[in-house]
């Protein structure tokens, strides 16, 4: 972990350890998603309640996952700008690397009447100029020729647990970090954790943790936070109360 006064990884040691062939059963690739937003000061308080209930995804002896992705958009950031305009059908494109794991997808989410449908193929690597075939791809899940390019860096550090009796997963994100050119923004303070269910459950033990704390569901989007923080000139009226809350949390 970078900062030292946090001990995630002390308190993972308390959880049951869950294989990534054992997660295959839930990989919930057609689901609802609640995002909720906390300081990790809060969440270190929390995370062991949660081993009473969930099983930790654990790689290579490691139990918190190393992530890096880049983002594609139009020139005219038009996949950004569907987010921020709540169109109700809009996707979202990026390479992700599972680092421990050593693969490389290329994923497009489509977020539709409230459900996220994520389809992936495996890929080498990251594409600075997307290839032929991954175009293709791109074009058939969306159903319309898009050109797209690179527009934004983004890594941190996930841990991934995995419900004992529901179908559910719950990912919890640190050390978020936005890049592109000669701008880079950390942001070390903050946990952005994703309950994905088969429907919305608020019976779940971390659903109830959150209300029991006051963390209102939040809908952010890795991508259109980096998206803001590094290039201000977008529109983001509709993003400014998620941006005044993680400025407050960090």
């Amino acid at each position: 972990m970078k900062t030292s006064s946090y001990n995630e990884t002390a308190i993972l040691q308390n959880f049951e350890p869950i294989t990534l062939e054992e997660m295959d059963t839930v990989k919930l690739m057609n689901r609802t998603d609640t995002k909720f937003v906390l300081n990790r000061t809060l969440f270190n308080q929390i995370l062991p309640e949660l081993a009473t209930s969930y099983r930790v995804l654990e790689i290579a002896q490691k139990r918190t996952s190393t992530y890096k992705t880049l983002y594609y958009d139009t020139k005219e950031f038009q996949l950004f700008l569907d987010h921020h305009n709540e169109r109700g059908n809009r996707f979202k494109v990026r390479i992700r690397n599972y680092v421990e794991s050593k693969l490389f997808f290329l994923e497009i989410k489509n977020k539709f009447k409230g459900r996220t449908d994520k389809k992936r193929k495996k890929v080498e690597d990251f594409q600075l100029e997307l290839t032929p075939a991954s175009i293709e791809y791109i074009n058939k899940v969306i159903g319309k020729d898009i050109l797209l390019v690179p527009k934004l860096w983004n890594s941190f550090e996930r841990i991934t647990l995995v419900n004992t009796k529901e179908i559910e997963r719950l990912t919890l994100d640190l050390n978020l970090t936005f890049e592109w050119n000669d701008k880079k923004r950390t942001f070390e303070n903050i946990v952005v954790a994703e309950l994905k269910q088969e429907n919305v459950n608020r019976n779940s033990l971390f659903y109830a943790l959150m209300k029991k704390n006051t963390i209102r569901p939040n809908s952010i989007s890795k991508y259109c936070v980096g998206g803001i923080t590094l290039n201000p000139e977008l529109k983001g009226n509709n993003f400014k109360d998620k941006l005044l809350l993680i400025d407050k949390l960090q």
